[in-house]
């Protein structure tokens, strides 16, 4: 690969209140590459993300862009010498459609500065045939899915001739087949000259498409390195700079009486005939591609969105759980998928969000016991290990790995039987995977029953003593622990329903 890099950082520094975020970084760009940026949470590359694209400006070092210095004082002018970035959260206006959201700020005029409309869409329908993106422009952005928003997105960074496209966590919230289509523009985009950054938790994805690695920890530069010079041991021990042999550390345990037997549940048009059971002690895996139907069984089975039919014992007694409260008055638990939206209350301090499910233990005739409250906060926080300033630190300050802790450490207050885990390690790094990991064992070794929603092979495989895979809302296969692997899942995720036998 030539030695002109297109950006080229040297001796980057920058701190907030004093903590530092970076320390004496380095990093460099090539054009036509994508290069991977690595890094446990709390590593730096948020940091750095947003030095390159002028959130933030550096304390101390130098960026060059071409062989030139530069310093960026806003965004605006980063974009303005064809850097743009793409976030895991699309950054489209809802309520303005497809052309209007790739040109905005920048529509192309008539004489007499009027909008000139035709233009815009001639030129919106370009960008999207440039990309083998069949979409109309003239379709709002609150319609598309978040593969499509990335595709406008996309097209946008093309509008403004970017030559730097910084990519995010793109994939976090994709399906297989998105993923796929996101990484042929990739490579497209890649072959055309463009200099990719590109952001994965997923070490196999980076893998595939990667030509170099960049990892940083705890602020500060550890290695560059080929892609093809590494494998996934080796990269997991740059970042949490150590030998990492075991990232599912699943104990053995001998599985107890049946807690959860769920026969025949539906729930109209979602999903149909869901029969399983669950024991004491035992972690059941389910498996199966975005939409299948998963997280509809857990919310079911929570009270979130009641079953329509089908039935469910715990313990052998039959009950009708419509409410979370319910489900929690009979020893459930649910930490959900999506924890900033549903898992947490960000403005909320740690203390308040660990509490919020038990906060009638701290009232007594019609008083709090703060003190107390305090107390279980700190003591669940302790246990999880979450990392924070204390228990008054607000839940949106935290890396998403410590966010992550906190909801789980608000669930297992309220002393469950049974815990339903949907993507319990997503969007967070390695090492915070494997504590994790460590701690359903651990419960699972106590006697607690956990149900566990992920779509990472490698997880479901690794932690689960049995394994189900649902398509298109059906139960398509069963495995023991044993005869599970990657490809009899993926068969019964992707093959007709009827056509595997569980």
């Amino acid at each position: 690969m030539a030695n002109n890099p297109i950006l080229e950082m040297t001796h980057i520094s920058k701190s907030f209140a004093g903590v530092h975020a970076l320390r004496d970084v380095r990093f460099d760009l090539q054009l036509g590459e994508v290069h991977a940026l690595l890094g446990e949470n709390g590593a730096g590359k948020s940091t750095l993300i947003k030095i390159i694209t002028g959130v933030h400006q550096p304390d101390t070092g130098e960026i060059r862009l071409n062989g030139q210095a530069v310093t960026f004082a806003n965004p605006l002018e980063a974009r303005q010498r064809g850097i743009a970035a793409i976030y895991q959260e699309p950054s489209l206006f809802p309520d303005l459609d497809i052309a209007e959201n790739i040109f905005v700020g920048r529509q192309p005029t008539k004489t007499g500065g009027q909008v000139a409309w035709g233009d815009m869409y001639r030129e919106a329908t370009a960008l999207l045939s440039s990309l083998g993106v069949q979409l109309d422009p003239k379709t709002k952005a609150r319609n598309l899915s978040v593969a499509q928003q990335q595709m406008v997105e996309i097209a946008r960074a093309l509008s403004i001739h970017a030559k730097i496209l910084i990519m995010d966590e793109p994939t976090s919230s994709l399906t297989l087949a998105e993923v796929a289509d996101l990484f042929r523009i990739t490579r497209q985009l890649r072959e055309a000259g463009t200099a990719i950054v590109f952001i994965s938790h997923r070490l196999e994805e980076l893998l595939e498409l990667a030509d170099r690695v960049t990892v940083l920890r705890d602020g500060a530069y550890v290695d560059t390195r080929s892609m093809s010079e590494v494998t996934t041991d080796r990269l997991i021990q740059l970042m949490v700079g150590r030998t990492l042999n075991d990232l599912f550390p699943k104990v053995a345990v001998e599985p107890g009486p049946t807690v959860l037997q769920v026969e025949n549940l539906s729930r109209a048009g979602v999903f149909q005939n869901i029969s399983f059971e669950l024991r004491q002690g035992e972690i059941l895996g389910m498996a199966g591609l975005v939409g299948a139907g998963r997280t509809d069984v857990a919310r079911a089975i929570f009270g979130i969105a009641p079953a329509t039919g089908g039935a469910i014992k715990i313990n052998g007694q039959p009950v009708h759980i419509t409410s979370p409260q319910q489900a929690m008055s009979l020893g459930l638990a649910y930490v959900p998928e999506d924890r900033q939206h549903h898992g947490l209350v960000l403005p909320m301090a740690i203390c308040d969000n660990i509490t919020l499910p038990i906060l009638a233990e701290f009232a007594h005739a019609g008083w709090m016991d703060y003190s107390k409250e305090r107390q279980n906060a700190r003591q669940a926080a302790l246990k999880l290990e979450v990392k924070a300033a204390g228990i008054w630190q607000k839940a949106r300050e935290l890396s998403g790995g410590n966010q992550q802790k906190v909801v789980l450490a608000k669930w297992l207050n309220t002393q469950p039987r049974i815990l339903i885990l949907d993507e319990p390690t997503r969007g967070i790094d390695v090492g915070t995977k494997a504590a994790v990991h460590g701690l359903m064992s651990q419960l699972a070794a106590q006697g607690m029953a956990i149900l566990m929603i992920s779509s990472e092979l490698p997880e479901v495989l690794g932690m689960s003593d049995r394994i189900l895979v649902m398509r298109e809302g059906h139960l398509t296969g069963q495995f023991s622990r044993a005869e599970a692997t990657q490809e009899k899942i993926m068969v019964a995720a992707t093959q007709a329903v009827n056509s595997i036998q569980g």
